[in-house]
C-alpha cells in the first residue's frame, strides 16, 4: 500500500486593508495628467497637422471637439459599469485601450479619420476619471483620501498647461505624429504603474443580481437627486468658469504668446500647493470649504474685473488655488452622498466637468470683454456656492427627517 502525500494548497497573502499611499497617489496623479491632457494637446498642434493635411488649422479645431464628446459619453458608460466590475479591472482594459487609439490617431492618413480616431480615443481615455477617483475614495486609508482627491483633480487641471507647454516644445523635435506615439508610449507605462499599485477588486458577487442594463439604473437617481442635482450643476459652472477665464485671456487680455504662457503657468504653484494643506483644510467639512472655495473664485473674479490686469498673475494664482480646493471638495461631497452608487455618481461629476469645459469657451466668445466676462464669470460663482449651501440643507433636513443613506433608492 501506497501513501500519496499531496503537497499543501499555496495560499495567497491577503490583500492589505488599504492602498499604499505614495506609491498610489504619484501613478494616479502623472496618469491623471496624461489622460486630460489629451484633450488640450491638440491646440499647439494644430498648425503643423494642418500644413501637412493641407487643410485650415480652424477646421481641425474640430479633433479637440471630437475628443471631448468621446471623454463625456464615455464617463456615463464606464462609471456605472467600474460600479458592477471593480476599478482595476476596467482601468486594466482602459488604459491599454487608450495606448491603441492614440498611437492610431499618430497614424491618421486624412483629417476625417482622425475626427474619428479622436472621438474613440476620448471614450477609452474616459475610463479613468470615475474608475479612479472612485478607487481613491474607497481603498485609500480615509485620512488621506482628501489629499490623494485633491492631487489628482489638480492634475486634471494641470494638464491644460503642462501639455499644451510639452507639445509646443516638442512639435519641432519630433512632429505631430510623434508627439502622439509618444502618448501612447505613455499610456503603456501608465497601464503598467496603477496595474502596480492597484488592490484586487472584490469578487464579482454583484454579476447574478441583474442584466448589465441594470448598471445603469442608478443614473437617473443620480442625476435628478434633489442634492446630488445641486452640485452637479456647482461643478459645471466652477468648470465652465476657469476654462472661460484662459479662454478669455486668450481672446481679450492683447498679451503675446510668451505673456500668455506666464499668465497660464501663474496657476501652477496653487496646483501643486493646495493637496500640501488638504491635510489641514480636511478638518473642515467638505461642504463648507466648496462654498468657501467658490466664494473665494467668485471674490478674486470681481476684482479681476473691476482692476484689469494690474495684479492679474496673483489674482489668477488665488483664482486657480481656490478652483483646486473646490474641485476636490465637491468630488467627495457628490461621493459621500452617492453610497454605493460612487462611481457612477463621480461618472456623472467627471461628465459635468466635461459639460463645463466645453461650454466655457463659448461663454468667453459670447461675453464681449474680459471685464464683462470675469463680472458675469463672478456672479456664476457666487451662484455655484449657493446651490451647494441649498443642497447641504436639503441633505440635512432629509436626514433628520429619514436617516438612511441615500444608496437605497438607487440599488
Amino acid at each position: 500500500m501506497t501513501l500519496t502525500v499531496s503537497p499543501a494548497p499555496r495560499l495567497r497573502p491577503p490583500s492589505p486593508a488599504t492602498a499604499p499611499f505614495a506609491a498610489t497617489m504619484t501613478a494616479f496623479t502623472l496618469t491623471a495628467i496624461l489622460v486630460s491632457g489629451q484633450l488640450y494637446v491638440v491646440i499647439p498642434l494644430l498648425h503643423d497637422m494642418a500644413g501637412g493635411w493641407g487643410s485650415s488649422a480652424g477646421g481641425l479645431t474640430w479633433l479637440v471637439t471630437a475628443f471631448g464628446i468621446g471623454y463625456g459619453i464615455g464617463f456615463l458608460v464606464f462609471g456605472p459599469l467600474s460600479d458592477r466590475y471593480g476599478r482595476r479591472r476596467l482601468l486594466m482594459i482602459g488604459l491599454p485601450l487608450a495606448a491603441l487609439t492614440t498611437a492610431l490617431v499618430a497614424l491618421s492618413p486624412s483629417p476625417e479619420v482622425a475626427l474619428g480616431l479622436r472621438a474613440v480615443q476620448g471614450v477609452a481615455v474616459a475610463m479613468f476619471p470615475p474608475a479612479g477617483m472612485a478607487y481613491l475614495g474607497e481603498r485609500l486609508e480615509p485620512r488621506r483620501r482628501v489629499v490623494a482627491i485633491a492631487a489628482v483633480t489638480g492634475a486634471f487641471l494641470a494638464s491644460a498647461v503642462l501639455l499644451q507647454v510639452a507639445a509646443q516644445l516638442l512639435v519641432d523635435v519630433i512632429g505631430w505624429r510623434g508627439m502622439f506615439g509618444l502618448s501612447a508610449a505613455g499610456f503603456v507605462l501608465a497601464a503598467l504603474g496603477v496595474r502596480a499599485v492597484m488592490l484586487p477588486d472584490p469578487p464579482l458577487r454583484r454579476l447574478a443580481a441583474g442584466s448589465l442594463l441594470s448598471a445603469y439604473r442608478p443614473l437617473p437617481g443620480l442625476l435628478f437627486h434633489r442634492v446630488l442635482s445641486l452640485r452637479y450643476l456647482a461643478t459645471v459652472m466652477l468648470m465652465a468658469g476657469f476654462v472661460a477665464v484662459y479662454t478669455g485671456l486668450q481672446i481679450y487680455g492683447g498679451s503675446s504668446p510668451a505673456e500668455l504662457l506666464a499668465l497660464r503657468a501663474a496657476g501652477l504653484p496653487s496646483i501643486v500647493l493646495m493637496p500640501l494643506l488638504m491635510p489641514w483644510l480636511a478638518r473642515i467639512r467638505m461642504t463648507t470649504r466648496a462654498v468657501v472655495f467658490l466664494a473665494v473664485a467668485a471674490l478674486a473674479l470681481a476684482v479681476i474685473g473691476l482692476t484689469g490686469t494690474a495684479v492679474l498673475v496673483l489674482l489668477l494664482a488665488l483664482y486657480v488655488a481656490a478652483i483646486t480646493g473646490g474641485l476636490p471638495s465637491m468630488n467627495e461631497s457628490i461621493s459621500a452622498e452617492a453610497g454605493r452608487a460612487r462611481g457612477t455618481a463621480l461618472a456623472l461629476f467627471s461628465t459635468a466637468l466635461a459639460i463645463g469645459g466645453s461650454v466655457g469657451p463659448q461663454v468667453a466668445a459670447a461675453s464681449g470683454g474680459l471685464t464683462p466676462l470675469m463680472y458675469g464669470l463672478a456672479t456664476g460663482m457666487a451662484l455655484a456656492a449657493v446651490f451647494v449651501l441649498i443642497s447641504t440643507w436639503t441633505a440635512g433636513r432629509r436626514s433628520a427627517e429619514q436617516p438612511r443613506p441615500v444608496a437605497s433608492p438607487v440599488r
